[in-house]
């Protein structure tokens, strides 16, 4: 085989050189995300949970929409960093950043472990695994009221100032700044290894994963390396919300919270890594209004809005527009 692919007639060097450059519509995406500083500063405090929920998303993203494996209990990776953080915090250290290293390593440790298991199976049996996972966490954290507070959540949670000088403040400006900017330095992480061959060789396992061993690459093993990598951004995602919102409950570890974050992925679009970012925008600005509207029925927009988005978009909004402008390009 020459160096030349098939994409474009270029070596895999030159076309991994040109995945990795910046296009302008991304930098004009993550200026956008300075926005809410200036246009809408009374919605600071949903802008850092969209922030925080974008970058669970994200972790989403890698295992799913690049390497193919279905999770429905990836909320227990995100609880688990929830958790260590909060409970630094209430046992007196409330370091913000060291906060993010512990939950990132427990929620890793974890992703480990299970990434063994979930290494070995795929598709119906796979996701029954992940929902089972997360069940058996979010039990075990609720037997362990003593520790993490049970039903109640837990309490006591006091996070010190960033740098020990920047308080987070009521009106979420603190907050917004943190999340964007622990979102943004774990997304320029997962776009350059996404844009490397140990992406391109995740791609080749969703697409056909019993050829993959035929050029050298170890299914189980990246599957495995990318499971944990996925955990421990979960993990940090986790540790943020606690952190911001100096509160933790069994909530973080539901179902509920996995099929939400599925859900936002979907409307975003899968293995486009912006397309879980802005589902997850997309999804919780509806969320917001549509519960304003009716606090008791607002899943029901939910609902219409992804049937409407797999109808008409069936690779999500993203890949809705992206094809939009590749003809708008075309005419023109």
């Amino acid at each position: 085989m020459t160096s030349a692919t098939a994409a474009g007639g270029i070596s895999p060097v030159q076309y991994l050189q040109a995945q990795n450059r910046w296009r302008w519509s991304e930098i004009a995406f993550w200026l956008a995300t300075l926005l809410p500083f200036v246009l809408a500063p009374s919605y600071l405090v949903l802008a850092s949970q969209i922030a925080i929920t974008a970058l669970f998303v994200l972790s989403l993203d890698l295992i799913l929409g690049f390497s193919g494996i279905v999770s429905l209990g990836h909320a227990a990776y995100f609880g688990i960093g929830a958790y260590t953080a909060g409970l630094l915090s209430k046992y007196g250290w409330g370091e913000p950043l060291t906060g993010l290293v512990a939950a990132a390593i427990a929620a890793g440790l974890f992703g480990y472990v299970t990434s063994f298991i979930v290494a070995r199976f795929r598709h119906l049996a796979l996701i029954m695994i992940t929902l089972g996972i997360g069940l058996v966490l979010q039990e075990a954290a609720n037997s362990a009221g003593w520790l993490t507070g049970g039903f109640d959540g837990l309490q006591g949670i006091h996070t010190w100032p960033l740098f020990g000088k920047i308080r987070f403040d009521l009106y979420g400006y603190t907050a917004y700044s943190y999340a964007l900017a622990v979102l943004f330095l774990v997304f320029l992480v997962a776009r350059r290894l996404i844009h490397s061959p140990f992406g391109l060789a995740l791609r080749g396992i969703r697409e056909n994963g019993l050829r993959m061993p035929a050029i050298g690459a170890s299914v189980h093993a990246h599957i495995q390396t990318i499971y944990t990598i996925a955990a421990i951004i979960a993990g940090i995602a986790g540790a943020v919300l606690a952190e911001t919102t100096e509160t933790v409950s069994l909530e973080a570890l539901g179902f509920q919270r996995s099929a939400d974050v599925l859900v936002m992925l979907i409307l975003g679009g899968t293995g486009r890594l912006y397309g879980g970012l802005i589902g997850a925008a997309v999804y919780m600005v509806a969320r917001d209004q549509f519960s304003g509207i009716n606090p008791q029925y607002w899943y029901f927009w939910i609902g219409l809005l992804l049937i409407g988005v797999v109808m008409l978009l069936p690779n999500g909004i993203l890949g809705g527009l992206t094809v939009l402008a590749r003809r708008l390009k075309v005419s023109s």
